[in-house]
């Protein structure tokens, strides 16, 4: 497993630990998708090391300078804002899968997870550019499910909801309970919920599934206020 990391190349190596560890083989490479030919370097890291890609889970995120702000009106956010985000979740994505895909088409099997948000279907107060480049991956699925489907290579989404990640560790209670109350399962997904997704969608399991949107902790059943 090929783990990118922009900056982190501290954490990026500790997973590379773990997966080396439990008995996998695993190096990292750096990539940062606001430049550009930095995904095809990536990718030919991975191909000088192993040959081929069978398998892309494309979750590197840019969230911007500085968290969202739901009081940010839309014209107020800069036009080089849009631009950046842009570039970096929805153009780098692209970029990367077009480095991989020749090889996966090569050898008549790959898979290609795209990583979105449910900011890219519900949309929410502030994050304009990010759920716009967010949801510009979901045509990007359905077009390359057409174009690699025949050469064995199928490509989903996920759009995983709120997510309860290390990250997020200081949300208070009341503001959880709310965002839980808001999907079916009434509770916020786990990093092993999304994770188990994608691997299910990048195995041989996934016999037949592309061009879809799937949804962790984010419910088409979804209700911006529920009952207990």
């Amino acid at each position: 497993m090929a783990i990118t990391y922009q900056k982190d190349e501290r954490s990026a190596e500790a997973v590379v630990s773990a997966i080396t560890r439990a008995g996998g083989e695993a190096f990292a490479t750096p990539m940062d998708l606001e430049d550009l030919p930095s995904a095809q370097r990536a990718v030919e890291d991975v191909l000088k090391r192993w040959g081929t890609v069978d398998v892309l889970v494309a979750n590197a995120v840019r969230w911007g300078g500085s968290a969202p702000d739901p009081t940010t009106r839309f014209e107020d956010v800069p036009v080089e804002e849009w631009l950046a985000m842009i570039n970096a979740n929805l153009i780098g994505a692209a970029a990367t899968v077009r480095a991989v895909l020749p090889s996966m088409r090569a050898q008549k099997w790959g898979r290609i997870v795209l990583i979105s948000s449910s900011v890219a279907e519900e949309g929410v107060p502030g994050p304009g550019p990010y759920g716009t480049a967010k949801s510009g991956l979901y045509g990007l699925a359905r077009s390359l499910a057409w174009e690699g489907g025949r050469d064995g290579v199928l490509v989903n989404v996920v759009a995983p909801g709120f997510t309860l990640t290390d990250r997020r560790p200081d949300i208070p209670q009341q503001i959880l309970d709310r965002l839980a109350a808001g999907t079916p399962t009434r509770r916020p997904s786990s990093p092993e919920d999304v994770a188990k997704l994608t691997v299910f969608l990048g195995s041989d399991a996934n016999g037949n599934l592309t061009g879809e949107v799937l949804r962790d902790g984010s419910s088409a059943a979804r209700a911006p206020h529920v009952g207990p």
